[in-house]
Order: C-alpha cells, then structure tokens, then sequence
C-alpha cells in the first residue's frame, strides 16, 4: 500500500500524506523509483538491470511483483544472469584491528569473505523483526536448536535480521547471516553454504512459510514435511482428517466479500471469532455477537482476501497442549490450562501448569487427541494443539506444526529440555532414542502469566480480548495454585493486596459467580465496594458491600476512589463498548493509579483465592531444583 503511494510522490509529498518519518519516505520512494525503471517484462532484464536492481535494494519479491512472474522464477532467472550476492563479514572493531566474528551480511558486485566450514552445517531460520505484540519465545528456540546443533557435532548457521535477538549474539551460532528470512535470501546462503538442511519450524510462521517453496527449490527441510506442515494450515484438508480421525472441532468457514462473510457468519452462528488469514500475534481478531458487529469489524479492520469465522465457544475453557513427536509415537511435554475463558488470546491469558481444574479424564482426552493428530499430520518435532473444553467435550481449534508461545514455559516448567529433543528428532532420532520421563507427576505448580504495556499507556483501555496485546511473561513457581499465581502477578508488576479494598463491578453473564468471588476476598480480610448491580449481587449472599456510583451516576464515583488511593484492586469486566463506556473508564482509572485491574472473571477467581499469599515471604524455588517424576 505504501509502495502504490510512493509512485509519482516525493518523499516529501509521501510524509506530508502518511506521517510516516522522512528517512522512511526517502527510502521508500528510491525503491519504489528503482522498481519504475526496470522493464515490466523478465525476460527483457538483463545481467546488469538486474544487478542494479538487487544493489539499489529490491528483492526477488519486488522483481516480481513489477513483471507479473513467480518470486522463484525471478530467482532463476537472477541465477541464470549470474547475480548473486557475495558475504562479507561485520567489522565490529572499526578496521582498527583483525575482527574475528561470525556475522555475515549480503551485497551484489563485490567479492566475498566467508569461507568454507570444516564440518556438516544446519541451517536455523529466525523469526525476523519483532514488533510490540509478538512473542520472543521464537528466539529461545532458535538458540536452543543452535546449541543442540553443535552439541551433535553440526555448525549453526543462524539466518536472522534482528541485532536485538538472542539469537542474534556473538558466539550463538557457528555463522550468522544478518539477513531478511525471505525466499531469495535464504536460497542463496543455502547455494553458498550447502547444509545439511534447514529447520524452518522455530522461527514462528515466518520461516514455516517458506518451508514448501525452499523444498521446491531442493534444499532439504529438517523436521516436519512441507507436505505436513500444509495439511496441518489448510483448513479444508484439516478439517477433513479431524472428521476421520472422529475428532470434534467448532464450525467454521472462510469467505470473502461482506455478502458472503455475512452469510457465512450465520452459517457458522453467532458469536463467531473473525480473523483476515494473513493475522499475525492475534491482531485484527475480533469476537462479535451479530451482523452489526460484524460489519463493524469490516468497516475498521478492511480485511482484504479471505476471513476465517469460526464459532466461539463461550463459557469454555481453553487447553494448550505442546508435544513432541517422530511421525510415529508421540510424547507430550505439557498440558495447560488457560486462566482465562476461551476467547483471550493466548498470548495474553495465564495458564497453569499442570492443569487444575479440567479433571483426569479431560486431560487424558487432550492428550490422546493430541497424539492422534501429530501421528495423522506426520510431525517431526514440535506440535501446539490448541482445544476449547467445554461441557465435558474439547474440540479442536487449531494444530501448529511449530513450535509455540508455550514452549519455554513448559521446558522451564518441567526441566524436560523440549527444543533440544525437537532438534535431535528434526535430524533423524526417534522418540524412544530421546530417554524421555515415563511420568508426568509435578511436584510443584507453575503458572505463566503476561507482562501487559498498559502502565506506559495510561488512556489505552487494559481489557483482554482475542488480539494479543503483552510485550513480556513471567513465570511463578509454588506448591499450590494460589502461591504460583501470586508470585505469577508480582512478577507481572501486578501484585496482589494483602489489605485494603477490593471494587468489583461484572457484567450480567458473570454475576450468579461474584458471590463466590466476594466470599474469597472477605475471607482474607480484605473490604469490598461496588457498583448497584453487582452490589445487590454480593449482598444478596450475605457478604458486606458498599455501594458506590457508577460514573454516568456522577461524583463522587468510582474513578474517584480509585485515583484517590482508596483502592487495592479493581476486578471489572467489560460490559460497555466504546471509550466513554463506564468500564473503560473505570479500568483506566486503575491503570493511571497503578493498582492491579483484572478484566476476566476466571483471572478474578484465581487472584481471590490467591489474595493470602505473601510471596515476598514463600521460600524461593530453584528451576534446578524441580523434581519431575
């Protein structure tokens, strides 16, 4: 969109109409002029249009997408020119003396300095930039598979252009390139450096999009097949092995186009979880409850392409379960259970390890389903199954080939080194080669919560929803439930009071649960107040209220006492839309005094139980010192 803008703009002109920084502009409007000046027709560039083009810094992408070909074929045709990039080394010393480091960029026209690696090499693709919303458990595993790597007797190549990565750091990798993860690039390291193969499934939906087309092009793809990966992604094909395998999932549909978008929504039944498929980290996720929200959500989000609408399952509770697997046996390394309802992006949600409340015969369900769609889809290495439980059934919501948000939290967790086996299994070992626990008996409980940005956002309304809004998690560690999740919150800088007064205000569907809710926070000690409905709601069940105004009552209201200090906690969850709903109000009214605002009737329940615990005097745990039976 940007680069149909920058055609005939001045950069100038292009900041004055976007906002976008000028430095930005500029080198927008250079590519944009480079890709103008080559021939619209492939076959008419020649050796040096094409050199020049790959020096002023278009891609095969770009080449393409200006000719009308496939981004391989201008690949080959870039080969069959003779252009290829040569790499030579960052001189991280200033050239005022011999730098020794294995950080290697790209350029066309100038000879190379890399030189040959005395042992087999495997190839790590990373997840590329990341942007506030995404996770970095990416980057863990791609260190971790680095490590793994050379531990087997492998050089690591690590492909990555983020300088801020772990993965990126001196002494990770054998040989870094500082380079994008796209198609061209990786293609061309794999000519010069000739691995072993490439694992593509650490790096989030970055790399595993190009595992299919680089198999195209020869390059052998360690792990999960292009030919898995894709049954797994394409829900047509998905949804036809879950019916063989007698396996249930919510109804879905993809559509495009508001007329069959809305048709397709009443197919599926409201509510219904909207998402365009190129979603990336949950963003532009929505859940609505009606036609008008639905057309709401496409008058803001524009989505262009297909849609996926997929029933939502209100009430359920959703379960991550991460496992690894050879193709033919499956272990699993974890089941969680989500803090939070269905509907919470996981990203957001706390979940707890092992689950609490799902009971013995859910879990061993999970865990057959999960086997039983890693075996079908052929896995080699890491599987996310996600399940929404609700009355007793779980249903599939979505497989992932890759590895998940979920995946150092488990290793951590449990002490089970689950990447390095992901690794050794990518390069051929079988599960029974990996030594793994027989058992799954914690003798602790940990849960992981999310880092939310809502202090540096004081007028951003804290409410969870379905698109991913945490820039960190932490993890707590305890012999119960309660003590993990308390240490979990402080952790999150979201730490739970000991005293003081809690304000409860819930909407309809959660109020037949806020009187088991206030017993929990009366209990330890602490003092209540509440809006009308919700204080009728506690009172009725005998427990001590003070009622306080909502603000379209007027002052003094609730936003009065939180932002004069006379508040520990504010539990509230969203009823009202829009900024100047009273909710919105009253959560920003939290953030700005800094005190803990949970938004989830489930997160409610388990900070309420949670509220007697001093985590400051629970004996700290040592990750070394977990026993795992």
């Amino acid at each position: 969109m940007m680069w149909a803008a920058a055609r005939g703009a001045t950069a100038e002109q292009l900041h004055e109409s976007t906002g976008v920084h000028r430095w930005f502009t500029h080198e927008i409007v250079a590519l944009a002029t480079a890709a103008a000046d080559l021939p619209d027709d492939l076959e008419r560039i020649d050796h040096d249009q094409m050199l020049d083009a790959r020096r002023r810094g278009l891609t095969d992408r770009d080449i393409a997408a200006r000719t009308g070909a496939s981004e391989a074929e201008v690949g080959q045709r870039r080969h069959a020119l003779g252009v290829r990039p040569s790499y030579r080394a960052v001189d991280t010393c200033a050239a005022e003396f011999a730098a020794i480091t294995p950080y290697y960029y790209g350029t066309f026209g100038t000879e190379g300095e890399s030189t040959p690696l005395d042992r087999p090499s495997v190839v790590v693709l990373g997840s590329g930039p990341n942007r506030i919303g995404q996770g970095i458990e990416f980057d863990y595993c791609c260190v971790h598979a680095a490590m793994t790597a050379q531990e087997l007797g492998y050089a690591a190549i690590m492909i990555n252009c983020n300088p801020e990565t772990v993965s990126t750091d001196h002494g990770v990798s054998d040989r870094l390139y500082m380079e994008p993860v796209t198609l061209d690039a990786v293609l061309d390291i794999c000519q010069a450096e000739k691995p072993l193969g490439v694992i593509a499934q650490l790096g989030g939906q970055t790399p595993l999009r190009l595992a299919a087309p680089l198999k195209a092009a020869g390059v052998n793809v360690l792990g999960t097949s292009p030919e898995a990966i894709d049954m797994a992604e394409d829900r047509g094909r998905f949804g036809a092995l879950l019916g063989d395998l007698g396996l249930k999932a919510p109804p879905w549909a993809m559509a495009e186009g508001e007329a069959d978008l809305l048709a397709a929504a009443e197919d599926v039944g409201y509510p219904a979880l909207v998402r365009p498929s190129y979603v990336l980290g949950g963003r532009a996720m929505a859940i609505v409850s009606g036609p008008e929200e639905l057309r709401a959500w496409m008058a803001k989000e524009k989505p262009r392409g297909l849609v996926m609408v997929d029933r939502f399952l209100a009430g359920a509770t959703e379960i991550d379960v991460d496992a690894l697997s050879d193709g033919e046996s499956t272990w699993i390394a974890g089941v969680m259970e989500h803090v939070e309802e269905a509907g919470v992006h996981s990203g957001d949600s706390a979940c707890v390890l092992p689950p609490q409340g799902i009971g013995d015969a859910a879990d061993a369900d999970v865990r057959r389903q999960a086997a039983l769609l890693a075996e079908a889809i052929g896995v080699k290495g890491l599987l996310n199954v996600q399940f929404a439980l609700r009355d007793g059934t779980a249903y599939v919501i979505e497989a992932n080939p890759r590895a998940s948000r979920t995946v150092p939290f488990v290793a951590k967790a449990t002490g089970v080194p689950v990447v390095r086996h992901a690794v050794r299994l990518m390069l051929g070992e079988s599960i029974g080669d990996l030594g793994l626990p027989t058992g799954r008996t914690m003798n602790h409980v940990a849960v992981k919560e999310a880092v939310l940005p809502f202090a540096r956002f004081p007028w951003a309304d804290p409410v969870l929803g379905p698109e991913m809004r945490s820039t960190g998690e932490v993890m707590g560690i305890g012999a119960t439930f309660t003590e993990a999740f308390a240490k979990a919150q402080r952790g999150a800088r979201q730490a739970l009071p000991r005293s003081g007064t809690v304000f409860l205000s819930v909407r309809d569907e959660d109020k037949p649960r806020v009187a088991r809710l206030a017993a929990d926070i009366h209990a330890a000690g602490l003092d209540i107040v509440a809006t009308g409905g919700t204080a009728k709601a506690v009172a009725a069940a005998g427990i001590p209220v003070r009622e306080v105004n909502k603000i379209s009552d007027g002052p003094p209201h609730v936003a009065d006492l939180i932002l004069g200090g006379e508040v520990a906690m504010v539990v509230c969850t969203p009823s009202g839309r829009g900024d100047r709903a009273d909710g919105a109000i009253i959560r920003r009214a939290a953030v700005r005094a800094g005190v803990p605002c949970i938004t989830t009737i489930e997160a409610a329940e388990a900070g309420a139980q949670s509220l007697g615990v001093d985590p400051a005097v629970v004996a700290p745990v040592a990750l070394q010192d977990l026993v795992i039976g």
